[in-house]
C-alpha cells in the first residue's frame, strides 16, 4: 500500500510540474530564474501582462514545486527549486532509456532480417 501511495504522490508532483511547464509565460519565467533569484516585478517586466497575472503564474509555479519564493521585506523574491526540476528531468530520462532499449532491440531484429542467409545446399535430382 505504501508503494502505491508513493507512486501516486510522485505522479501528482509530476502532474503539477508538467501542468506548470505547459504555459509559455511560466517557461519564460523559469528561463529567467535559471540565471538566479529574481523579484516578481523583474519576472513581470518582459511579459505583456499585469503584475496580478504574473503573481498567479508564480503561484502555479510554487504550487508545482518548481520555484520557491520568500519575502525579505517588501519585495517577493523567487528562485528555482532544482530538486523539482531534476525529478521532471528524471522522468524524461527514464522514458528515454526505455525507448532506447526498445529501438536497440528493433534495430537488432532488422539487422538480422537484412543479413543474407547462407545458401542451403540443394541437391538436384537427376533423372534415371
Amino acid at each position: 500500500m505504501a508503494t502505491v501511495r508513493r507512486v501516486a504522490d510522485r505522479s501528482d508532483v509530476l502532474d503539477r510540474a508538467f501542468h506548470a511547464l505547459s504555459d509559455p509565460s511560466r517557461r519564460q519565467m523559469l528561463d529567467q530564474l535559471a540565471r538566479g533569484p529574481t523579484s516578481v516585478s523583474d519576472l513581470a517586466q518582459p511579459l505583456r501582462m499585469t503584475l496580478a497575472a504574473v503573481l498567479q503564474h508564480v503561484q502555479v509555479l510554487e504550487g508545482s514545486g518548481l520555484i520557491e519564493s520568500h519575502k525579505p521585506g517588501r519585495v517577493r523574491m523567487c528562485s528555482i527549486n532544482e530538486e523539482a526540476l531534476r525529478r521532471a528531468e528524471q522522468w524524461f530520462t527514464d522514458r528515454r532509456a526505455v525507448w532506447q532499449r526498445r529501438l536497440d532491440r528493433l534495430a537488432a531484429v532488422l539487422d538480422e532480417d537484412a543479413m543474407p542467409e547462407a545458401p542451403s545446399p540443394i541437391r538436384k535430382r537427376g533423372r534415371r
